[in-house]
């Protein structure tokens, strides 16, 4: 049993030894292709960089007073008692850069709400 043991060992050991030998070559196979891109990479002459023009910040639109009045008035006679808008924006229209994914998960969400009316 010692024996089989020992030479147990003795196998592991061995194993061990070779792959840290298949590591030590992989990873010098590994650096020279490294370089080996890296040389190919390497550009000839490095154009000069464009200067980045300043994008503009996002145009914030102000939902005036008298609209915050009418959906108020609207959404009073639709569900039968008083509303209060407490935040209203301007959505992107279908042309103006709002995927359709965004409009179906909006319309899924929406769809989603079960309003109860107590008249």
């Amino acid at each position: 049993m010692e024996q089989n043991l020992a030479a147990l060992i003795q196998a592991i050991s061995d194993r061990q030894q070779a792959s840290e030998r298949q590591l030590s070559e992989l990873s010098a196979a590994v650096k020279a292709l490294e370089a080996s891109i890296a040389a190919l990479t390497k550009p000839a002459a490095a154009p000069a960089a464009p200067a980045k023009a300043a994008q503009p910040a996002p145009v914030k639109v102000a939902v005036s007073p008298e609209i915050l009045v009418i959906l108020a008035a609207a959404a009073t006679s639709y569900l039968g008692k008083e509303v209060r808008i407490r935040e209203a924006r301007k959505l992107f229209s279908h042309g103006e850069g709002l995927s359709p994914w965004a409009q179906h998960g909006r319309a899924f969400i929406q769809a989603s709400h079960n309003a109860h009316f107590s008249r």
